[in-house]
């Protein structure tokens, strides 16, 4: 029974696992669920044993993104043994080492599925809202964090802070991919962390 359990939780990891890179490649429209299952050695007629639809698929690999990536960015955002806008400068330079090995391809898949499905699927746009409220909330702290003991420049309220943050790195990062170059990503760096976060 165990056993059995195990290898229906492995295969649907590996699903999700193969799903993520397709995706990343190829956007959501694009991918195919033949693709994926072919990259796993699972047969066609077993995907619905473990997801619903190709909507519940791409809904379960957002979620395990997520758990990824949250504590991907909690790791840097709460580093005590830096400050808190040099542990936002490690989170940048982290996401712009990924883009340098990666030569700028794909980006973030959040951020790609965001701009694709926003308007096709409201099951995924909530989900995917769902999560910019919560990363909003871990660098609002850090932002705040900051401020209080003035690092940060506390012109601006931390979660709105946050929210310009946010919005100015997922711009950069979404232009570096289209134009296969660091350049908006070190330009965000210089001119956010270096510059308007500095108290």
């Amino acid at each position: 029974m165990n056993a059995k359990l195990q290898t229906r939780s492995d295969t649907r990891a590996q699903l999700i696992e193969a799903g993520t890179e397709v995706m990343l490649e190829k956007g959501y429209t694009n991918s195919g669920i033949q693709e994926v299952l072919s990259r796993v050695g699972v047969p066609k007629g077993s995907f619905y044993h473990y997801f619903e639809s190709k909507e519940d698929f791409a809904v379960a690999i957002v979620e395990a993104f997520d758990t990824y990536y949250t504590a991907k960015i909690n790791k840097a955002l709460t580093d005590e043994t830096k400050e808190p806008i040099e542990r936002l400068r490690t989170y940048c330079l982290d996401s712009r080492d990924w883009m340098s090995e990666g030569k700028c391809k794909n980006g973030c898949l959040l951020g790609n599925l965001s701009q694709e499905m926003s308007d096709q699927s409201e099951i995924l746009r909530e989900k995917l809202s769902s999560i910019m409220t919560k990363r909003r909330e871990m660098f609002a702290r850090c932002i705040a964090e900051g401020q209080s003991s003035g690092n940060i420049n506390p012109t601006w309220e931390a979660h709105k802070t946050a929210e310009l943050f946010l919005c100015g790195w997922d711009g950069a990062m979404m232009r570096s991919k289209t134009t296969k170059s660091l350049e908006p990503l070190d330009g965000f760096i210089m001119l956010m962390i270096d510059k308007a976060l500095r108290p």
